[in-house]
């Protein structure tokens, strides 16, 4: 995609609300769509503890923009609408010694470029409720998760369906044949492997989702990504009131393995998620537990987010053998009189597998504040702090500290 300068972006941030496809102004098109101007400004900095670190500490700061304006469908027994996205990165500190946070493209430093930025969209048709969209995704699926833990979230280009003419059921497919990385301005035609070093030009994906009661779902999903790997994903999830209590749990299974050609060798993963809840009030515990069986770690693709349990700040716990635990603690402060403050406190541990052929082990340790400011000139400015701490036979001993602080305009 094309370098988007920010005078560029905020002109068209400015002209995007009243830009419609001619003959296509009808109520559903206006009434239904949406414009939004998301500003994230992102200090990032993560302190290697052990002596033998190669780099001491990777530390940068940079603001992103993520323009969003979205249709509605038109009238008639085929809709129509268009959605539009823009972003860009802007690179406020950096250097060639503290590079590689990930806020900006690769591990330049001085030396990099000033600013990347995407400019996306999606064409997308509606037949009674089934949806065809073409175009770059955010996607956010168990097989292909989309993160957004950096200035700006990576796009995946292609197509998708999703129908719900069925009662209770929900159908979802798609193929996806490029990323736009978080910190790139260019799509590239290769998904790159978590856990691997392989890649592909093509990933699909197809699932089925039965609502058998308000209580209970069970899923699955088919994934593949192009001689590289296939992967099977079965899930139920299930919520129950109990008095003043909610209580939640989220149960899936993946099996993973070698297909075609096998760029990534041979392939033998089962990994077990289950996330348990209960929800009091202000207060939300939480249980976690992940098993990864087989001698390979878990498949998936860079810049997504595996969708497990026990994926947080920096480690994933998807490690060949590797068996971990979560708790954790979340409150909302606006049962005690201060809304748009809440607070969370997580404990994973990890044991398993093996280091250079010896037992290993790991934990990592979260601390996640947040806080929206609700009224006066400030209102709707979001603070943001994410620490962590991590010791790990594997990724060594880390310190990490996120403020993020953003701002949301609501153009429509």
């Amino acid at each position: 995609m094309q370098k988007l300068p920010l005078a560029r972006l905020c002109a068209l941030s400015c002209i995007a609300p009243i830009v419609a496809l001619p003959g296509m102004a009808k109520a559903d098109f206006l009434s239904d769509s949406s414009v939004t101007l998301d500003m994230r400004n992102f200090y990032f900095n993560r302190d290697f503890r052990q002596d033998n670190a190669a780099q001491s500490k990777r530390e940068e700061w940079a603001q992103g923009f993520m323009f969003n304006a979205k249709s509605g469908y038109t009238e008639g027994p085929i809709g129509f609408g268009v959605d539009l996205y823009a972003a860009l990165g802007v690179k406020l500190d950096s250097s060639d010694a503290r590079a590689g946070t990930g806020l900006l493209p690769n591990a330049f430093g001085n030396s990099g470029p000033d600013e990347y930025s995407d400019v996306s969209g999606v064409f997308k048709t509606k037949v009674s409720k089934t949806e065809l969209k073409v175009g770059g995704f955010m996607p956010k699926s168990p097989v292909l998760l989309s993160s957004d833990a950096r200035l700006l979230p990576p796009i995946f280009n292609g197509a998708t369906v999703v129908s719900r003419d069925i009662d209770n059921v929900l159908i979802d497919a798609g193929q996806f044949r490029s990323v736009n990385y978080r910190n790139s301005s260019g799509n590239h035609d290769d998904f790159l492997t978590g856990n691997y070093s392989a890649s592909s030009d093509r990933f699909d994906y197809a699932s089925a989702a039965y609502t058998i009661s308000p209580q209970l779902t069970a899923a699955f999903w088919r994934a593949e990504l192009k001689d590289v790997y296939q992967q099977n994903y079965y899930n139920l999830l299930a919520t129950q009131k109990l008095g003043s209590w909610t209580l939640g749990g989220n149960v899936g299974y993946f099996d993973s393995s070698q297909v075609g050609a096998q760029r990534a060798g041979k392939i033998d993963n089962g990994l077990t998620s289950v996330l348990l809840s209960a929800n009091l009030g202000a207060h939300t515990w939480r249980v976690g537990y992940q098993d990864n069986s087989g001698s390979s770690p878990f498949p998936y693709l860079q810049d997504a987010d595996p969708n497990v349990a026990n994926v947080v700040q920096i480690l994933d716990f998807t490690r060949a053998q590797e068996r971990s635990w979560q708790v954790r603690y979340d409150v909302n402060m606006a049962g005690y009189g201060i809304p748009g403050l809440t607070f969370l406190a997580r404990y994973l541990r990890g044991d398993g597998f093996e280091v250079a052929g010896s037992n290993a082990k790991e934990w990592e340790r979260n601390l996640d504040v947040s806080y929206v400011v609700q009224s006066g000139p400030l209102k709707n400015v979001g603070v943001r702090w994410r620490n962590a701490m991590v010791r790990s036979d594997a990724a060594g001993e880390l310190d990490e500290n996120r403020l993020i602080v953003s701002y949301t305009i609501a153009f429509k």
